[in-house]
């Protein structure tokens, strides 16, 4: 006999009065779980309060979750079956730039929008860009142009040594950070690709083998997730800290907890919101979440948390305010519009869908310090900030990238 338990009818019932499916498309398991399991978290607070408050145009909200592994095509398959056999309003989710690209356009041939959270690949917005995907975390550029101004100050002229995850991401990552560190000769700066996904500890090992025999001053992890955290575990069991810096372009706080305390302390990195950026800011709606995450779950929100959570408060916003969850008349809406959230202010640019906001160079605390804070998490220190108006590529930039490839100077 099949029992139904209190919490199953309550359960059954929730499901029954939502009118209104969202779509969470992320890597449940694979080299990128951590910032999936951030994602979810903070996507599931976004939802609590959200419905807490009546929902959107007051309408109940749901979370479909299907997990992408972060391989691409089932990233598309996610998409696709959400939308046609769960009836979803929108999708968002990240955590490899493959996996977003391929779910937006997926997304878009269906007509709904396809939020990225994680996706750094310039890409993303740039050549790959449409009208159906909104990116709300920074861009590889974004990044590297924050870091550029500490990597000069300390680096100028110095050799340099890159280990690259071997897809979009990697690649576009790699060429904004030779870009800004004036390292774009291949011959004197070398390089290594590493296989995404499936790489192997050995193939890492191999790498930074390769690295420490070119006795470089500067090691650039071009790696996420747990990819990076092997990696500068390696390097660091190896001694290359003692001879290089160690620079890691897109820096999340899981991935730091994933290496170590001891294994971070001293490397460079960038990230477009931290935890502690609320408080520096005295950013009342920032702490407020900071503080209900760390109550629910034990633990600081990491920006892939931060970005899911900002993402669904978004969406809600853009609706409300078209009054409809008609997917042009929430793109319109989104288009240009500016607004302070969990920190200063952002804005949704209209010409490429690239979310516009401050961001940060970090780099990572001693031990000591890291385990000192309450949570153990304390990681990062705020050693440079840039504007997004002046970290992002301008419109002649932009439309310079879509020319060469072959895309139309507009979103479509």
């Amino acid at each position: 006999m099949k029992i139904i338990t209190t919490l199953t009818v309550s359960l059954l019932t929730s499901q029954t009065l939502a009118a209104v499916n969202i779509g969470l498309n992320y890597p449940e398991t694979g080299p990128y779980s951590v910032q999936g399991l951030a994602q979810k978290n903070g996507a599931e607070l976004a939802l609590a309060e959200i419905n807490a408050v009546g929902g959107i145009l007051g309408e109940p909200i749901t979370l479909i979750r299907q997990d992408t592994a972060s391989n691409k095509n089932k990233s598309a398959q996610n998409v696709a079956d959400m939308i046609d056999n769960q009836q979803v309003q929108m999708v968002l989710g990240g955590s490899s730039s493959a996996v977003a690209i391929a779910g937006g356009k997926a997304a878009k041939e269906r007509d709904k929008l396809y939020f990225g959270t994680l996706t750094y690949s310039n890409a993303t917005t740039d050549e790959e860009g449409h009208s159906h995907m909104f990116r709300e975390c920074y861009n590889a550029w974004m990044g590297a142009k924050v870091l550029s101004h500490y990597l000069k100050e300390n680096f100028a002229d110095k050799k340099y040594f890159y280990i690259t995850a071997d897809y979009t991401w990697g690649w576009t990552t790699e060429d904004s950070v030779r870009s800004f560190s004036s390292t774009t000769d291949n011959t004197k700066h070398k390089r290594v690709l590493t296989k995404f996904p499936g790489a192997t500890d050995e193939d890492f090992v191999n790498a930074i083998l390769q690295a420490k025999a070119e006795h470089p001053d500067v090691l650039v992890l071009v790696l996420f997730g747990s990819d990076m955290a092997k990696a500068v575990s390696i390097a660091t069991g190896l001694g290359l800290k003692n001879d290089m810096a160690i620079v890691v372009p897109n820096l999340t706080l899981g991935m730091a907890q994933s290496a170590g305390a001891d294994v971070m302390e001293g490397v460079i990195g960038a990230l477009p919101w931290s935890w502690n950026v609320p408080y520096m800011q005295n950013n009342e709606r920032g702490i407020q979440f900071v503080e209900a995450f760390s109550k629910r779950y034990y633990s600081y929100p990491s920006t892939s948390a931060a970005s899911a959570y900002s993402i669904l408060y978004q969406y809600k916003d853009a609706v409300e305010r078209a009054g409809t969850f008609e997917t042009a008349a929430v793109i319109k809406a989104l288009e240009g519009h500016k607004y302070s959230f969990l920190k200063d202010e952002q804005q949704w640019r209209g010409f490429d869908h690239q979310n516009i906001q401050t961001v940060y160079a970090v780099r990572s605390k001693s031990k000591a310090a890291v385990e000192a804070d309450k949570f153990q998490q304390d990681y990062f220190e705020i050693i440079a900030s840039m504007s997004g108006n002046e970290a992002a590529k301008s419109h002649e930039e932009w439309l310079a990238v879509r020319q060469v490839a072959g895309k139309p100077n507009q979103l479509e």
